[in-house]
């Protein structure tokens, strides 16, 4: 393994914590069985598991040294049971062995796409001269490809708020895309959840580079805050012109946003246009992402249910034009959603001509209440269905939407109120509307 010794030394001789023991929580335990089998952690896999444990290390005074933390659990339950400044992450120490070799990308919306984007330009343009290994908030642990890691590697990371904001060292070359409101139930305010992301920024050192998109007013707000403290090289962004030059399945201006960073990054490896653009026409979306279904009854169905905030539902919008039917709603998190409500009342956008909306969930139920409730009612004039069994809401799309045009799964919300995961509520989405299409060939058995 490169540069085991480098990690080995950060695990030896401390007293660990591993707090959560999900996939992150057990590719962290099943590294230290290799590297320290002398010294095994505690492990917490709940938590009251959790509390327990740090409440029995205070009380024999002999507090933990380290707390591998899991991204899920927040930082906040940790307030005043244990020293914070303990707490790291498997992050945190694969960036401090591995922070030269690791390419790494954050945000609010739009990290898996451009993560892989990145990842797979790099490997068609250096196909067997280098490992360009893909890892992190991807659902592949850190630590899962410490045996891949050579001294030519390139790591290709995404990386969540939560894995960022215990990081001591930040990653050679870093991205950050946008900033909206999201994860609010995990920090103690939006500004907490904003300062998480940009760590990847400000634990970068001279020799580091960082990207960020000047199209996002909260992101350009924090940069401007933390200026001083940045000893890195700054790439401010945009969309480029040259990027639209080149075929793609990508739909939608973000997209042009994240396939323009991609080409910036890949550039300081020395990608030329002409492989960025060839690699570009070869890129296919992930599942999820304004994820083409398939068109049944003469109605064309995207799955975007990546969509947790509603800046991202407007971009999906946007993205396809030809929306008449919008699927909203979820597990309500407090976030704000007057821009969506505004963006659906302005006639000049293509949100104003959706003819149907369906709410779900308790975030779905607010909607509903607080567009009713605006002088300038965004629902009015439209076909609405409040409804939380997904069976009932396909089979009132396929009654309710205009044949010709567009049924647009993009909830703004997040899924775990009814879901595992928004992998999951797309998933039910595309079989029932395979299973309910008037299509023969296309009905389930």
């Amino acid at each position: 393994m490169f540069r085991q010794n480098q990690l080995t030394s950060l695990l030896t001789d401390r007293h660990i914590l591993i707090a959560g023991f999900g996939r992150e929580g057990k590719s962290t335990h099943a590294l230290m069985k290799k590297l320290v089998p002398e010294n095994q952690p505690d492990i917490a896999t709940d938590d009251d598991g959790l509390f327990s444990l740090l409440k029995q290390a205070a009380s024999q005074g002999k507090p933990y040294d380290l707390i591998i933390k899991s991204p899920g659990i927040p930082t906040m339950k940790l307030e005043g049971r244990c020293d914070l400044n303990t707490i790291t992450s498997q992050t945190d120490l694969f960036l401090q062995v591995y922070h030269d070799l690791t390419v790494a990308v954050t945000g609010t919306k739009g990290k898996s796409t451009t993560t892989t984007l990145i990842h797979h330009i790099l490997s068609q343009a250096f196909a067997a001269e280098r490992n360009v290994i893909l890892a992190g908030n991807m659902g592949i642990p850190l630590f899962d490809i410490l045996d891949q890691i050579d001294e030519q590697s390139i790591v290709v990371a995404e990386f969540s708020c939560h894995q960022l904001e215990n990081i001591h060292r930040a990653p050679h070359i870093g991205v950050i895309l946008n900033l909206f409101q999201e994860h609010l139930d995990h920090y103690h305010d939006y500004h907490d959840y904003q300062m998480a992301k940009m760590q990847m920024m400000l634990r970068q050192q001279e020799e580091d580079h960082c990207f960020y998109c000047t199209a996002s007013p909260d992101l350009v707000d924090r940069v401007a805050e933390i200026r001083p403290s940045v000893h890195s090289h700054l790439h401010p962004y945009d969309i480029s012109p040259d990027v639209q030059q080149y075929p793609s399945e990508l739909k939608g201006t973000h997209n042009l946003s994240n396939a323009s960073v991609a080409q910036q990054v890949t550039a300081l490896f020395g990608v030329t246009p002409q492989q960025f653009g060839k690699a570009l026409a070869t890129f296919h979306g992930l599942p999820h992402r304004l994820e083409l279904v398939g068109t049944f009854g003469g109605i064309t169905f995207y799955n975007d249910s990546i969509s947790t905030i509603p800046e991202a539902a407007i971009a999906a919008v946007e993205a396809l034009q030809q929306v008449d039917t919008l699927i909203l709603g979820g597990f309500d998190r407090g976030i704000d959603y007057t821009s969506l409500a505004d963006y659906m009342a302005n006639p000049e956008r293509a949100g104003s001509q959706i003819s149907n909306l369906v709410f779900v969930g308790l975030a779905g139920a607010r909607m509903l209440q607080e567009w009713t409730d605006r002088p300038d009612q965004p629902i009015q004039g439209r076909r609405t269905l409040v409804e939380d069994d997904y069976d009932t809401i396909v089979r009132w799309c396929y009654q309710h939407t205009q044949p010709g045009r567009i049924c647009l799964l993009s909830p703004a919300a997040a899924s775990y109120d009814a879901f595992r995961n928004f992998e999951h509520r797309g998933t039910t989405f595309k079989e029932l509307v395979m299973h309910h299409s008037p299509n023969d060939n296309n009905k389930q058995q």
